[in-house]
Protein backbone atom coordinates (compact mmCIF):
# COMPACT_ATOMS: atom_id res chain seq x y z
CA UNK A 1 0.00 0.00 0.00
CA UNK A 2 2.59 2.40 -0.03
CA UNK A 3 2.40 5.97 -1.74
CA UNK A 4 -1.36 5.14 -1.82
CA UNK A 5 -4.49 6.81 -0.43
CA UNK A 6 -5.24 3.58 1.13
CA UNK A 7 -1.92 3.50 3.31
CA UNK A 8 -3.83 5.79 6.00
CA UNK A 9 -5.36 2.56 7.33
CA UNK A 10 -1.46 1.75 8.30
CA UNK A 11 -2.28 4.20 11.76
CA UNK A 12 -4.47 1.70 13.57
CA UNK A 13 -1.39 -0.15 13.61
CA UNK A 14 -0.30 0.49 17.07
CA UNK A 15 1.59 -1.58 19.61
CA UNK A 16 0.36 -1.59 23.12
CA UNK A 17 2.75 -0.41 25.87
CA UNK A 18 3.35 -1.98 29.56
CA UNK A 19 4.35 0.62 31.64
CA UNK A 20 7.82 0.18 33.06
CA UNK A 21 8.45 -0.55 36.80
CA UNK A 22 4.91 -2.63 36.82
CA UNK A 23 3.84 -5.81 37.04
CA UNK A 24 1.39 -7.03 34.81
CA UNK A 25 -0.57 -9.93 34.56
CA UNK A 26 -1.78 -12.31 31.56
CA UNK A 27 -4.97 -14.19 32.98
CA UNK A 28 -6.26 -16.83 30.54
CA UNK A 29 -9.60 -18.42 31.16
CA UNK A 30 -11.18 -21.58 29.59
CA UNK A 31 -13.91 -20.35 27.05
CA UNK A 32 -16.82 -22.86 27.36
CA UNK A 33 -15.20 -25.32 29.49
CA UNK A 34 -18.58 -26.41 31.13
CA UNK A 35 -19.45 -27.63 28.51
CA UNK A 36 -16.38 -29.31 27.12
CA UNK A 37 -15.56 -30.87 30.81
CA UNK A 38 -18.91 -32.18 30.64
CA UNK A 39 -18.78 -33.36 26.67
CA UNK A 40 -15.31 -35.21 28.39
CA UNK A 41 -16.55 -36.72 30.72
CA UNK A 42 -14.68 -34.88 33.18
CA UNK A 43 -14.69 -36.05 37.08
CA UNK A 44 -17.09 -33.97 39.91
CA UNK A 45 -15.88 -31.61 41.84
CA UNK A 46 -12.44 -31.74 40.57
CA UNK A 47 -10.09 -34.05 37.70
CA UNK A 48 -6.89 -34.51 39.03
CA UNK A 49 -5.67 -35.45 35.66
CA UNK A 50 -7.54 -32.16 34.08
CA UNK A 51 -5.41 -30.23 36.46
CA UNK A 52 -2.35 -31.70 35.93
CA UNK A 53 -2.67 -31.07 32.39
CA UNK A 54 -3.10 -27.72 32.89
CA UNK A 55 0.07 -27.51 35.09
CA UNK A 56 2.19 -29.27 32.19
CA UNK A 57 1.00 -26.82 29.63
CA UNK A 58 1.68 -23.71 32.23
CA UNK A 59 5.19 -25.56 33.36
CA UNK A 60 6.18 -25.76 29.57
CA UNK A 61 5.36 -22.28 28.68
CA UNK A 62 7.49 -21.23 31.76
CA UNK A 63 10.15 -23.43 30.96
CA UNK A 64 10.35 -21.50 27.64
CA UNK A 65 10.20 -18.24 29.02
CA UNK A 66 12.37 -17.52 31.47
CA UNK A 67 10.67 -13.67 32.17
CA UNK A 68 7.77 -15.27 33.97
CA UNK A 69 8.18 -15.31 37.44
CA UNK A 70 5.35 -17.21 38.48
CA UNK A 71 2.35 -18.45 37.63
CA UNK A 72 -0.71 -19.39 39.26
CA UNK A 73 -3.73 -22.26 38.41
CA UNK A 74 -6.85 -23.29 39.21
CA UNK A 75 -9.42 -24.76 37.55
CA UNK A 76 -9.60 -23.83 33.91
CA UNK A 77 -7.44 -20.14 34.27
CA UNK A 78 -4.07 -19.51 34.52
CA UNK A 79 -2.22 -16.27 35.68
CA UNK A 80 1.46 -15.00 34.56
CA UNK A 81 3.60 -12.39 35.09
CA UNK A 82 4.81 -11.70 31.87
CA UNK A 83 3.21 -12.10 28.29
CA UNK A 84 2.17 -15.19 27.08
CA UNK A 85 0.26 -16.01 24.04
CA UNK A 86 -3.03 -17.78 24.47
CA UNK A 87 -2.46 -19.64 21.24
CA UNK A 88 0.56 -21.38 23.09
CA UNK A 89 -1.64 -22.97 26.07
CA UNK A 90 -4.18 -24.18 23.70
CA UNK A 91 -1.81 -25.93 21.46
CA UNK A 92 0.12 -27.34 24.17
CA UNK A 93 -3.07 -28.63 25.91
CA UNK A 94 -4.02 -30.42 22.54
CA UNK A 95 -1.02 -31.96 21.92
CA UNK A 96 -0.44 -33.21 25.66
CA UNK A 97 -4.00 -34.24 25.93
CA UNK A 98 -3.92 -37.86 25.17
CA UNK A 99 -0.94 -38.22 27.70
CA UNK A 100 -3.33 -37.21 30.56
CA UNK A 101 -6.39 -38.29 29.45
CA UNK A 102 -5.64 -41.85 27.42
CA UNK A 103 -8.72 -43.31 27.00
CA UNK A 104 -10.60 -40.26 26.25
CA UNK A 105 -11.02 -38.92 22.47
CA UNK A 106 -10.62 -34.94 22.24
CA UNK A 107 -13.85 -34.43 20.88
CA UNK A 108 -13.01 -30.93 19.70
CA UNK A 109 -9.98 -28.37 20.59
CA UNK A 110 -9.78 -26.18 23.89
CA UNK A 111 -10.19 -22.56 23.78
CA UNK A 112 -8.61 -20.11 26.46
CA UNK A 113 -9.00 -15.99 25.92
CA UNK A 114 -6.77 -13.54 27.76
CA UNK A 115 -6.33 -10.36 29.13
CA UNK A 116 -3.63 -8.49 30.32
CA UNK A 117 -4.15 -6.86 33.74
CA UNK A 118 -1.12 -3.90 35.44
CA UNK A 119 -0.36 -3.85 38.85
CA UNK A 120 1.39 -1.13 39.70
CA UNK A 121 2.98 -2.36 43.34
CA UNK A 122 4.16 -5.24 45.24
CA UNK A 123 1.00 -5.13 47.14
CA UNK A 124 -1.09 -4.84 44.03
CA UNK A 125 0.36 -8.23 42.93
CA UNK A 126 0.62 -9.78 45.78
CA UNK A 127 -3.51 -8.97 46.48
CA UNK A 128 -4.59 -9.91 42.84
CA UNK A 129 -3.10 -13.75 43.49
CA UNK A 130 -4.88 -13.88 47.16
CA UNK A 131 -7.98 -13.09 45.45
CA UNK A 132 -7.12 -15.91 43.06
CA UNK A 133 -6.85 -17.88 45.83
CA UNK A 134 -9.33 -17.27 48.20
CA UNK A 135 -11.81 -17.56 45.12
CA UNK A 136 -10.22 -20.98 44.37
CA UNK A 137 -11.44 -22.02 48.09
CA UNK A 138 -14.52 -20.51 47.85
CA UNK A 139 -15.30 -22.39 44.74
CA UNK A 140 -13.82 -25.55 45.71
CA UNK A 141 -16.08 -25.79 48.83
CA UNK A 142 -19.10 -25.24 46.99
CA UNK A 143 -18.73 -27.44 43.97
CA UNK A 144 -17.42 -30.25 46.98
CA UNK A 145 -20.52 -29.78 48.53
CA UNK A 146 -22.62 -29.62 45.64
CA UNK A 147 -21.54 -32.98 44.01
CA UNK A 148 -21.68 -34.55 46.90
CA UNK A 149 -25.17 -33.91 47.27
CA UNK A 150 -25.79 -34.46 43.76
CA UNK A 151 -24.04 -37.94 43.79
CA UNK A 152 -26.10 -38.76 46.90
CA UNK A 153 -29.63 -38.48 44.98
CA UNK A 154 -30.39 -34.67 45.63
CA UNK A 155 -31.03 -33.32 42.35
CA UNK A 156 -28.95 -30.02 40.99
CA UNK A 157 -31.83 -27.36 41.61
CA UNK A 158 -32.68 -29.25 45.27
CA UNK A 159 -29.07 -28.93 45.78
CA UNK A 160 -28.30 -25.09 44.98
CA UNK A 161 -31.19 -24.57 47.04
CA UNK A 162 -29.97 -26.45 50.39
CA UNK A 163 -26.35 -24.37 49.72
CA UNK A 164 -27.59 -20.64 49.04
CA UNK A 165 -26.89 -18.48 51.84
CA UNK A 166 -24.35 -21.18 53.66
CA UNK A 167 -21.51 -19.90 54.81
CA UNK A 168 -17.94 -21.49 55.33
CA UNK A 169 -18.69 -22.83 58.36
CA UNK A 170 -22.03 -24.59 57.19
CA UNK A 171 -20.40 -26.38 54.78
CA UNK A 172 -17.79 -27.83 56.49
CA UNK A 173 -20.63 -28.89 58.82
CA UNK A 174 -22.63 -30.14 55.88
CA UNK A 175 -19.71 -32.29 54.41
CA UNK A 176 -18.36 -33.47 58.02
CA UNK A 177 -21.79 -34.62 59.23
CA UNK A 178 -23.61 -35.73 55.93
CA UNK A 179 -20.90 -37.35 53.79
CA UNK A 180 -18.07 -38.20 56.14
CA UNK A 181 -15.59 -35.37 54.73
CA UNK A 182 -13.10 -33.11 56.41
CA UNK A 183 -12.76 -30.65 54.20
CA UNK A 184 -9.08 -30.37 55.04
CA UNK A 185 -7.96 -33.59 54.27
CA UNK A 186 -8.99 -32.97 50.43
CA UNK A 187 -5.83 -32.19 48.33
CA UNK A 188 -4.30 -28.98 48.16
CA UNK A 189 -3.95 -28.75 44.27
CA UNK A 190 -7.86 -28.72 44.73
CA UNK A 191 -8.34 -26.28 48.09
CA UNK A 192 -5.17 -24.05 46.91
CA UNK A 193 -4.30 -24.30 43.35
CA UNK A 194 -1.15 -24.45 41.85
CA UNK A 195 1.87 -22.51 41.77
CA UNK A 196 4.47 -22.51 39.83
CA UNK A 197 8.10 -20.91 39.93
CA UNK A 198 11.65 -21.64 38.25
CA UNK A 199 13.42 -23.31 40.82
CA UNK A 200 17.47 -22.69 40.68
CA UNK A 201 19.92 -25.24 41.53
CA UNK A 202 23.80 -25.04 41.67
CA UNK A 203 25.67 -28.26 40.95
CA UNK A 204 29.84 -28.58 41.23
CA UNK A 205 31.16 -30.56 37.64
CA UNK A 206 34.67 -31.40 36.85
CA UNK A 207 36.09 -29.18 34.05
CA UNK A 208 38.85 -30.36 31.28
CA UNK A 209 41.14 -29.10 33.81
CA UNK A 210 40.77 -31.41 35.88
CA UNK A 211 39.40 -28.33 38.14
CA UNK A 212 36.14 -27.99 40.31
CA UNK A 213 33.34 -25.46 38.79
CA UNK A 214 29.82 -24.67 39.81
CA UNK A 215 26.63 -24.84 37.21
CA UNK A 216 23.18 -23.83 37.02
CA UNK A 217 20.27 -25.61 36.22
CA UNK A 218 16.75 -24.32 36.65
CA UNK A 219 13.63 -26.01 36.43
CA UNK A 220 9.97 -25.46 37.42
CA UNK A 221 8.49 -26.13 40.20
CA UNK A 222 4.97 -27.28 40.87
CA UNK A 223 3.98 -26.22 44.41
CA UNK A 224 0.08 -25.99 46.55
CA UNK A 225 0.38 -23.84 49.13
CA UNK A 226 -0.05 -20.77 50.61
CA UNK A 227 0.26 -17.70 49.43
CA UNK A 228 -1.88 -15.52 50.98
CA UNK A 229 -0.01 -15.29 53.75
CA UNK A 230 3.66 -14.02 54.20
CA UNK A 231 5.47 -17.39 54.26
CA UNK A 232 5.32 -17.99 50.85
CA UNK A 233 7.03 -14.91 50.17
CA UNK A 234 9.39 -14.59 53.04
CA UNK A 235 10.87 -18.02 51.51
CA UNK A 236 11.07 -17.05 48.09
CA UNK A 237 11.86 -13.45 48.02
CA UNK A 238 13.50 -13.30 45.00
CA UNK A 239 10.12 -13.15 42.80
CA UNK A 240 9.36 -9.42 43.53
CA UNK A 241 12.47 -8.32 42.78
CA UNK A 242 11.49 -8.67 39.46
Amino acid sequence: MANSKYEYVRNFETNTTILPEVWFVVRLDGQGFTKFTTDHGFTKPNDKAALDLMNHCAKLIMSKTPDISLAYGQSDEYSKIVSIISAQFASNYTFYWSKFFPNTELRYPPAFDARIVIYPTDKHLRDYLSWRQADCHINNMYNTCFWELVKSGVGNKEAEKMLCGTNSGDKNELLFSKFQINYNTIPEIFRKGSVLIHLVEYFEVTTPENTLAKRMKKSVQILHCDIIRDKFWNEHDSLLQG
